[in-house]
C-alpha cells in the first residue's frame, strides 16, 4: 500500500518526506532568509509583523510562544510586550535556522529567551501553559496543518490567543495581475543573492497552495478556536488569522494530538 501523499511546492510527495524537505529549503536560505525577506517585502513584513504580534494582546508576565520563529524577529518584539516578568519560548523545527535566531536574540540583548527544536505538530508543551501563539509566515510549510493547529489550541490556555500572519491570496483584482509578476521575480532575486533559486521557487509554489483565507478561517473552527476572524493586508497578498481556545471544562478540553501531563 503505497504512502499518504501531499504537496511540497507543486509536487507531490510522501507525507513522512515533507519535513525533511522543507527543513533543507531554510537549511540553504538560512543565513539571508532576513536580507531577502526585505527584498521579496520590500521592507512591508516588519510592519505586519508589527501589527500581528500587537494582535496577540500578549501583556506584561504572559508566557507566549514564537512557533516557527526562525531568525527571531518576532520574539524580539514580544520580549517587550511580556517583559522581565514574562517568558517568550522560540520554537522552531530547523537547527540552522534556530542557530541564527540565537546569536541574533543574544546580539539584541535577548539571551534569557528560551529556544525549542520541536514540531508545530507535536508541541514539545504541556497543555493549557500559553497566553498566546503567534506563529509568522511558517504554517504554509507544515505538513498537517489542522494537526498543528489542534496542538495550538491545546497549548492555550482558556481564552489564550492565536495569531497566524501567512501569504495569503490577493482579494484585489487590480493587485493579482501585478502580484504574480513581483513574486516571479523571487526565485531570480533569490539566484542572485544566494546563488540558488529552488528555495524562492518552493516559496513561490506554497503559496500558491496555501488554504485561501475562507479555507484557514473554517481549519480554525474546526480545530476548536472560537472569536475566529482575519484582516487582510496588502490586498489580500498577506493576511492575519486570530482566534482563542474556548473556555471550557477539563475533559472537553482534552485534545488527542498532545495528552496532558499526569
Amino acid at each position: 500500500m503505497s504512502e499518504e501523499q501531499t504537496h511540497f511546492g507543486f509536487q507531490q510527495v510522501p507525507k513522512s518526506e515533507k519535513a525533511d524537505r522543507v527543513a533543507d529549503v531554510f537549511r540553504k536560505v538560512s543565513g539571508q532568509y532576513d536580507i531577502m525577506n526585505d527584498v521579496m517585502s520590500l521592507g512591508s513584513h516588519r510592519l505586519m509583523k508589527r501589527m500581528a504580534v500587537e494582535m496577540t494582546r500578549a501583556r506584561s508576565g504572559d508566557t507566549v510562544l514564537d512557533l516557527a520563529g526562525g531568525t527571531g524577529d518576532l520574539s524580539i518584539l514580544l520580549a517587550k510586550r511580556v517583559g522581565p516578568d514574562g517568558q517568550v519560548l522560540l520554537c522552531d523545527i530547523n537547527a540552522d535556522m534556530l542557530r541564527v535566531g540565537r546569536d541574533r536574540l543574544i546580539d539584541a540583548g535577548h539571551a534569557s529567551l528560551m529556544l525549542i527544536q520541536g514540531d508545530a505538530e507535536q508541541l514539545p508543551l504541556p497543555n493549557q501553559s500559553l497566553d498566546a501563539t503567534i506563529i509568522g509566515f511558517g504554517l504554509r510549510n507544515v505538513t498537517d496543518k489542522d494537526k498543528a493547529l489542534r496542538a495550538m489550541r491545546a497549548a492555550l490556555k482558556p481564552g489564550g490567543r492565536l495569531v497566524i500572519l501567512e501569504f495569503s491570496k490577493v482579494t484585489h483584482p487590480g493587485l493579482a495581475p501585478l502580484y504574480q509578476k513581483f513574486s516571479g521575480l523571487w526565485p531570480k532575486v533569490g539566484q542572485w543573492i544566494t546563488g540558488d533559486a529552488s528555495p524562492y521557487q518552493y516559496l513561490v509554489e506554497s503559496i500558491a497552495m496555501h488554504p485561501d483565507q475562507e479555507t484557514l478561517k473554517t481549519m480554525l473552527q474546526t480545530a476548536g478556536f472560537v472569536g475566529v476572524g482575519y484582516d487582510n493586508l496588502l490586498g489580500g497578498a498577506a493576511a492575519i488569522h486570530y482566534g482563542e481556545a474556548p473556555f471550557q471544562d477539563e475533559k472537553t478540553a482534552k485534545n488527542p494530538a498532545i495528552e496532558p501531563e499526569p
